[in-house]
C-alpha cells in the first residue's frame, strides 16, 4: 500500500480546506441541539459552492462533467467536510453516483450523471433496513413486471431524504439477487415519515407499496450493492477521522489556554496522556481507513475481499471517534457539557457515525464471518 497521495488528490484536499475555511460548525442554519429544533434543508449555499469547485463530480468522469478522481480523493475531501460539520449530502451523492457510473445503463447515466455533478440532482441512499441493525437489501423485495420492477418494503433512516432528489434502495428479488432502485421522492407508493438523527437532522424512513420502477432506472449488476455499501462505510470512516481532527485540535488549543495553579492544563502529565492516547486512536483510525479507501478504489488482490478493509476501518472509526470526543469533554471540564459550546455538537454528530452503518460490534461480526469463509495465506 502507497501513502502518497497523487498530485490530482492533493489538489483536491487544496480546494477542500479553501472551501471548507469559512463553515461556521455551530453557525446558521445549523440546528440547535434542542427538543423540536432541526433543519428543514441541508446548507444550499455550501452545495452550490461545491458544485462550482467540481467537488460534487470528484467520482464521476470527465465525460459527465466531473473530475475522474478515485474513493481516496473524495475521502480526502469528506475528511475536510468533517472537519467543520458541513451539512451537505457529499457522501451519500457521490457514492450514488460512482454506483449509477459503474453499473447503470446508459440511459440512465445520461439523466444522473451531469445533473449530479452540477448539483442539479441530490441523491442518497437507503442503507440502513428497516431497524438499523438488519441488512438493508432484506428489508425490499423487487419483482419484475414486464418493462418494470415492483418495490414492496420498509427503509429506515435515510439520511437528507427529505431534501434528495432520488434514492438508492437495495432490493432483494425472488431468486436472491440485490437489484438498486432509483426512485424519485414523492414517487407514486413512496411515503417518507420523518425522523430526527443524534446530530439533530432529518432523517426519512421509507414506505414502499407497489412502487413501481421503470427497468431503465434499476441496476441488476451482480456486486453493485456491494460496492456501493463498502464505498458508503469507508466514506463515513473518511468522516470520523476528520471529525476526531477537529476535535483534537479544539482540545489542545483549549487546554493549552485554560490554566490551573498557574500553569497550562496541558502541561499535566495526566492530561498529555489522554491527549496522546487519543492521538494514537486517531492515526490507527487514519491508517486503516486509507487502507479501506485504497481496496475500495483499486480492487487489490487480497486473501480477504476489500469488505474485511472495510469492516477493521469502520471497527476502528466507531470506537475511536467515540474515545477522541469522550475524552475532549472531559478535559473541557465545564464546557464540554455546554449545549452552547460547538464541542456538544461535535459529540452528536460523532455518535451519529459511530453507529451509522453498523456499530463496531456488527463489524467485528462481519469480519469474523469473512475471516471464517476465507483461508488466509
Amino acid at each position: 500500500m502507497d501513502f502518497t497521495f497523487t498530485e490530482e488528490q492533493q489538489a483536491v484536499v487544496e480546494v477542500a480546506k479553501a472551501l471548507f475555511a469559512d463553515v461556521v460548525p455551530d453557525g446558521v442554519p445549523s440546528p440547535a441541539l434542542t427538543p423540536g429544533a432541526v433543519a428543514e434543508d441541508f446548507d444550499r449555499a455550501l452545495w452550490s459552492r461545491l458544485a462550482e469547485a467540481d467537488l460534487l463530480g470528484v467520482l464521476i468522469d470527465s465525460e459527465h462533467g466531473g473530475v475522474g478522481l478515485d474513493p481516496i480523493a473524495l475521502c480526502l475531501v469528506l475528511r475536510e467536510s468533517a472537519k467543520v460539520l458541513a451539512r451537505v449530502p457529499l457522501l451519500e451523492s457521490s457514492a450514488a453516483a460512482s454506483a449509477v457510473q459503474a453499473h447503470g445503463g446508459a440511459e440512465l447515466r445520461k439523466k444522473v450523471l451531469p445533473a449530479a455533478a452540477r448539483g442539479d440532482l441530490v441523491l442518497t441512499v437507503a442503507a440502513n433496513g428497516r431497524t438499523g441493525h438488519d441488512p438493508a437489501e432484506s428489508a425490499v423485495t423487487a419483482q419484475r413486471d414486464g418493462d418494470s420492477w415492483v418495490l414492496e418494503g420498509l427503509q429506515t433512516g435515510v439520511p437528507w431524504m427529505q431534501n434528495a432528489d432520488l434514492v438508492v434502495v437495495p432490493a432483494r428479488t425472488a431468486e436472491g439477487h440485490t437489484v438498486l432502485a432509483l426512485v424519485p421522492r414523492g414517487h407514486e407508493g413512496l411515503t417518507v415519515a420523518e425522523q430526527i438523527s443524534t446530530s439533530g437532522e432529518r432523517l426519512g424512513e421509507l414506505h414502499l407499496e407497489a412502487v413501481r420502477v421503470a427497468a431503465s432506472d434499476v441496476i441488476e449488476a451482480d456486486g453493485a450493492w456491494d460496492r456501493l455499501r463498502d464505498l458508503l462505510a469507508t466514506g463515513t470512516c473518511a468522516l470520523a477521522v476528520g471529525l476526531g481532527e477537529g476535535v483534537l485540535r479544539m482540545t489542545s488549543e483549549y487546554t493549552s489556554k485554560r490554566e490551573q495553579f498557574g500553569h497550562p492544563v496541558a502541561t499535566f502529565q495526566a492530561v498529555a496522556v489522554q491527549a496522546a492516547d487519543r492521538y494514537i486512536d486517531l492515526r490507527a483510525m487514519e491508517v486503516t481507513l486509507w487502507q479501506a479507501a485504497w481496496r475500495v478504489s483499486t480492487g487489490a488482490d487480497s486473501a480477504l475481499p476489500a469488505a474485511g478493509d472495510v469492516a477493521v476501518a469502520k471497527v476502528w472509526a466507531s470506537e475511536g471517534v467515540r474515545r477522541v470526543v469522550q475524552t475532549a469533554q472531559h478535559l473541557h471540564g465545564g464546557f464540554g457539557a455546554d449545549t452552547d459550546y460547538p464541542l456538544h455538537r461535535y459529540h452528536a454528530w460523532a455518535k451519529q457515525l459511530e453507529l451509522s452503518l453498523g456499530p463496531a460490534a456488527a463489524h467485528e461480526e462481519a469480519l469474523g464471518d469473512l475471516l471464517a469463509t476465507h483461508a488466509l495465506g
